[in-house]
This record gives structure tokens, sequence and C-alpha cells, in this order.
């Protein structure tokens, strides 16, 4: 790994790939916040960049200088070519094509209700017992649960969803290029395709009131989805609404039981699961690395990045960077400088759903998920508390959060 021609520094520079990083990355980013903003890391062939603004700007994009054209080797090999991978007018349409169902009225009417029905299911699991993993009992089983009602697919087929989207996020995540992660992904794309495609077909001749239906009748000015493309659109958010929305519910408690007051402030006061939510993405975001590709020469802080390369953004870093964030690494859902009202929408001041033409399509999804998911849970469980000497810990690199949360209560009577 070295920084960047122009860039000369005297801290030794972590590696993304060593077990060091994955065990504190935190860390790792304000080294290369304070003396390396812009390294090119050799093993994957990109420019990692740390600093908020620089983050914020490849995001924003106005100038036109960085493309999603990353995704057509990231990503096309698990899910077929993606809305993330369009633009222009063909990325415009596609994104008018399913963003109705993720927002107002549809998302009250139609889906709050298979949201907060697929909760109370779970928690009914486990709240006369006392005891519970909120990671394996809860949060990796509820978005993906919704995303399949949602879709109006089969709940029974909800432990092969969980493992395609888990492989497909290996692959994802595959920064040192194993080739059995990479197959595995790649017979993921051909497995979900075999599954989805006559699902597809079978529903637009019987089209229902669920998103599938909504997904193949929808049209705007003359233009449709093809079955590739709704298979693809599919495969995407049962992965990018799965892990994301798994990954910040578990972070999301993790936060909270290990700074009681603020959990005891939340109980008291619901308003404050926004707050908690948006304070979560900031300080522990589910994705930690999002990639574009430079379409010209362009400099950032620390140095230039080639036409053509790839771009590391690293978000956990410029999450916690010091210019933007009073004590960033202080988990404080009452600080001043992050806003909640905007923190779901593309004016959001931190960066966990991207920002610009690709922000985060599923972010009121996602919020819905997290609001229902903790009123749910601390009406169940008004006494919950982690398990006896347990301290949460966060895994991953290129997404991250706790993979256990043994937590304890009061069981319910009755």
């Amino acid at each position: 790994m070295t920084s960047a021609p122009q860039e000369s520094h005297v801290s030794p520079l972590p590696d993304i790939l060593s077990p060091a990083f994955a065990a504190d990355p935190y860390g790792a980013y304000r080294t290369m916040r304070e003396s390396a903003p812009l390294i090119h890391h050799e093993a994957t062939d990109s420019y990692l960049v740390s600093r908020y603004e620089d983050v914020e700007r490849v995001f924003k994009d106005k100038a036109g200088e960085f493309t999603t054209d990353n995704y057509d080797w990231q990503i096309e090999p698990v899910h077929g070519r993606t809305i993330l991978q369009l633009s222009g007018r063909e990325h415009a349409v596609r994104r008018a094509l399913v963003a109705p169902a993720f927002r107002g009225t549809d998302l009250q009417e139609k889906f709050l209700p298979v949201i907060e029905r697929n909760a109370r299911e779970l928690i009914d699991t486990f709240r006369h017992t006392g005891e519970a993993d909120l990671v394996g009992g809860f949060a990796t089983r509820f978005p993906v649960l919704v995303i399949a009602d949602m879709l109006g697919l089969d709940r029974a087929d909800h432990d092969r969803f969980h493992a395609w989207y888990t492989t497909v996020i290996a692959f994802l995540g595959n920064l040192a290029g194993d080739p059995e992660v990479a197959a595995a992904g790649e017979r993921t794309r051909q497995e979900f395709a075999a599954y989805m495609i006559p699902v597809i077909q079978q529903r637009r001749g019987a089209l229902g009131d669920d998103l599938l239906s909504a997904l193949c009748a929808a049209e705007v000015d003359g233009v449709r989805m093809s079955d590739e493309d709704i298979k693809a659109f599919c495969s995407l958010l049962l992965a990018a609404g799965g892990e994301t929305t798994d990954k910040v519910i578990a972070s999301v408690f993790a936060n909270l039981l290990t700074h009681p007051e603020q959990l005891a402030a939340v109980r008291e006061d619901r308003s404050l699961i926004d707050r908690a939510f948006a304070e979560t993405l900031r300080y522990t975001p589910p994705v930690h690395m999002i990639m574009r590709q430079a379409a010209t020469e362009v400099e950032l802080s620390g140095g230039t990045v080639p036409a053509g390369a790839t771009v590391t953004c690293l978000i956990g870093s410029a999450n916690r960077d010091e210019s933007r964030y009073h004590e960033p690494d202080r988990f404080d859902l009452f600080r001043t400088d992050l806003t909640s009202t905007t923190a779901f929408s593309a004016a959001a001041d931190h960066l966990a759903f991207a920002l610009g033409r690709h922000f985060c399509v599923g972010a009121l999804l996602a919020r819905a998920e997290v609001e229902t998911a903790v009123n749910q849970l601390l009406d169940a469980m008004p006494d919950l508390r982690l398990a006896d000497g347990f301290t949460p810990a966060e895994q991953g690199v290129f997404t991250r959060g706790p993979q256990l949360l043994p937590v304890r209560f009061s069981p319910a009577s009755g």
C-alpha cells in the first residue's frame, strides 16, 4: 500500500486487508485522514479516500467526475445489470419505476403493516423466554422476511434468500480476490435467476397487490422493466436491504445497550429513535466502503486520482472526520452536528446512504424497519440489558456489525 505520489508521510499506513484493520478500522481511518488522505492500495488497485469532504464530493459528483462503471465488475457478476450501473435518463427512468414503493403512500399503507407483523411474529418466538440473541433471533431474519413478503415470495424460502444474500455480500466484500468466494457469488446469480424468472413470468399473468406485481406493471414514458431488470432489482434489494438493515438494527441496539443513559432516553421518548438510528449510521455504519470510477483525472486531498481509476470511498472514516463532527469517536444521539430530520434523505449530513443521484432508494424503508423494530423490542423487553459479561464487537471490513448480541430481560407473562 502506497500513498499517492504527491503525498509524503511519516506514519505507517494500515492495510485494509490486514487482521489488525478488521479488528479496529477506526484507528486506521484516523491515521489515513491525518497523514495520507489519498492512498493507492495496490492489492485492490484502488485509491482509498478517507476524508469527509472528499467522499462527499465523490458521491455528489456535481462536476461529472465519477461514474458507477465499477459496478460492471463489482456487482453485475452476482446481480446482473442493475439500476446502480445506469446513468442519465436511463437511470432516472428506472429509478422512477421502482422508487414509489419505497416512500409515501405505498410504504405507509401497503408495507408498514408487513413490517409490523414480521417484527411482532419474530419477537413472539422469544418474548416469553427472558433471553435472546438480537442478531440471530431477530436482526438477520427480520429484513429478509419483510422483503420476501413485500415481493409476494414464499416465506418458506427464507433460508435460501438469506444464504443467497450472504453469498452476494461476501462477493462484494471480496477485496482479497478469493476465487472460491467469487465462484460462489456467480453460482448464486444463476440459482437466483432460475428461482426468480419463472415467478416474475407467472406474476405478469396474474398481478397482485405486492411489490413484484407493481414492478411488472410499472411504466414510465413508455418504458417497462424487463424480466431481467426485475430479477436484478430483486436480487439487489435482498442483498442491500437485507445485509444493511440486519447490521444497522444490531448496531443500534449495541450502541444503546453500551450507553444505558441514552437507551433510557429512547425508551422514555420514542421520537429519539430517529436520532439513535442516524447517529448509528454515522458512528458504526453497516457499509464501510463504496466504490466509484474516476471519469477524468481528479485532484482530491493528498494527490491526484488518474482517469479510469477505481476510488474506494471509506464511509466508516468520513463519518468520523474530526473536521466535520465534534468528538466523532463518541456515540451521542443528542449531538448537534448531525441532523436527524434530513438523515434519511439525499440532504443527509452523514454518508452511510451515499449522496447524489445514487442515494439509497431504500432509506425510508430502512427507517420504517428500524423504528418498528426498536419500538416493538423495547415494548416487549422493558428491562432489556446485555448478557452478563458480554461486550458487543463489530466484525467485517466491507460491511460491518455485531455478529452476536445476547440480551436478558424479564419474560413476558401470559
